[in-house]
């Protein structure tokens, strides 16, 4: 993973703020600044210098619209992730202006690596809470020099999750030297220079979703 990504963790039941404090702060690729309900989420914003995305979880919302998250968005440039329990209100989220929309039983992994997409000015959604719908987003393109075998896009998908080389060969059943293989020939279709860049540009051309 690249640099941690300095996130607020915004959400108005303390439980979920405690628990996803909990959770990230082993996570590699996250530094959690702080946490705030959603009526001091602006006040934080301006507390915690170099904020660079925000995780915003909803809870079990019974109903829209969502006054404080949109108008958080609208006045705060920082992206924000946000974790949701309903797909009915997808529409109504997104609307909002979000960068980010992942279930609420997201990974620390995908969390993380939803993080370090958005400030890299992606849109990541959650597939699973998009079945169905129309997805008006636009992905910037990404030329590869090659197309990527199925094995290199199981490698691609744990890359995404943050696993090692080692880690990878374990979880496929290939030695580590393998693995390494796969990697630099992902690095080199995509014309990345590092781990974290091949994944953003994976997600970017579309080749994985978290």
């Amino acid at each position: 993973m690249s640099e941690a990504v300095r996130t607020l963790i915004v959400a108005e039941d303390p439980l979920a703020r405690a628990g996803l404090m909990a959770m990230l702060t082993q996570t590699a690729g996250v530094f959690v600044v702080g946490q705030a309900g959603e009526e001091g989420a602006s006040d934080a914003v301006r507390a915690f210098a170099h904020l660079e995305a925000v995780l915003w979880d909803l809870g079990w919302m019974s109903d829209g619209p969502l006054p404080a998250l949109t108008q958080f968005i609208e006045t705060h440039a920082v992206p924000v992730v946000v974790l949701l329990a309903d797909p009915a209100f997808v529409g109504a989220v997104r609307a909002a202006g979000v960068r980010g929309l992942l279930r609420r039983t997201a990974s620390a992994a995908q969390i993380a690596a939803a993080l370090q997409a958005v400030i890299h000015a992606l849109f990541v959604f959650d597939e699973t809470l998009l079945t169905g719908m129309s997805t008006a987003m636009t992905l910037a393109a990404v030329e590869l020099a090659e197309p990527l075998t199925g094995r290199e896009l199981e490698v691609l998908r744990l890359l995404a999750e943050g696993l090692s080389n080692k880690e990878i060969a374990h979880a496929l059943g290939i030695s580590e030297h393998t693995a390494k293989f796969h990697v630099n020939a992902i690095l080199a279709k995509l014309g990345a220079q590092s781990r974290t860049e091949a994944v953003v540009k994976a997600m970017r051309a579309g080749l994985i979703w978290l």
